[in-house]
């Protein structure tokens, strides 16, 4: 079901999306080599409930029931992990590509955002899937408004990727979010111009390309979350919580 949002509805996720984003400003100043992805899920956790929210993550449920719920506040996913790792004790080094996916939930209403950030000096490739992705992104963005169709934002993020010698992954997409960190629909990060749902004042996207250096496929780790690529390279991902509007669209999540 589509949930279109009342102005006091939209309020409180840009409440939430400024939680978010908070939490993330703060995490790009900590992310350096040596740093472990646990001591950045500690800073997120506090960070995110000292601002009266709580984590959208933590004991999310996962879609296999012999896979325990999402045990951490954000997702933390280095090199060819795309989306759900699971933060542990690991310690960052130097040259690798961290990607953070921070989720707050304020007064029953979600903001979900995520960056991909170079641990210290890292690769020519890895810098230029971090442009072309972050490019990807504000693409999609430019193409959510009202009349449009979710086909136009999927065609925008794949032309963009595909352009530049990259691939989209196919298996998770962006979605649909309010009261439900997944709520009412999923969409595909590629897509044809005037295709699919109709885009309407009201709605919420949590707008999400992952895209990889190789291959489009995926595979999921042992822990039953992390998604890494099908073949070892590389992934970036970048997201925002976006509201369509009578006019341009507002990103609820952007860093001031």
């Amino acid at each position: 079901m589509i949930v279109l949002k009342s102005t006091n509805e939209i309020a409180l996720m840009r409440q939430a999306g400024k939680i978010v984003a908070n939490v993330l400003a703060e995490l790009k100043e900590r992310v350096r080599p040596g740093v472990s992805l646990l001591e950045l899920d500690q800073l997120a956790d506090a960070l995110i409930r000292k601002q009266g929210a709580v984590p959208s993550f933590k004991g999310y449920p996962s879609n296999d029931p012999k896979v325990p719920p999402f045990p951490a506040s954000i997702c933390a996913s280095v090199n060819d992990e795309i989306v759900h790792g699971i933060p542990s004790a690991r310690r960052l080094k130097e040259g690798e590509l961290l990607k953070v996916d921070v989720g707050a939930c304020y007064k029953g209403y979600h903001g979900d955002s995520a960056v991909t950030l170079p641990v210290g000096a890292v690769s020519a490739e890895a810098c230029r899937l971090i442009e072309v992705t972050q490019a990807c992104l504000a693409d999609a963005i430019a193409a959510a408004v009202a009349g449009r169709r979710t086909g136009d934002i999927g065609a925008a993020i794949q032309r963009r990727a595909e352009s530049n010698g990259f691939s989209v992954v196919r298996e998770y997409t962006s979605h649909g979010v309010g009261r439900e960190l997944h709520e009412g629909f999923s969409m595909l990060n590629v897509g044809k111009e005037g295709q699919g749902m109709l885009l309407r004042p009201g709605l919420t996207i949590a707008i999400e390309p992952m895209i990889n250096a190789g291959k489009y496929g995926t595979k999921v780790k042992r822990d039953g979350w992390t998604v890494a690529t099908i073949d070892g390279k590389l992934s970036a991902h970048f997201e925002h919580t976006v509201a369509i509007t009578e006019g341009e669209p507002e990103v609820l999540t952007r860093q001031e």
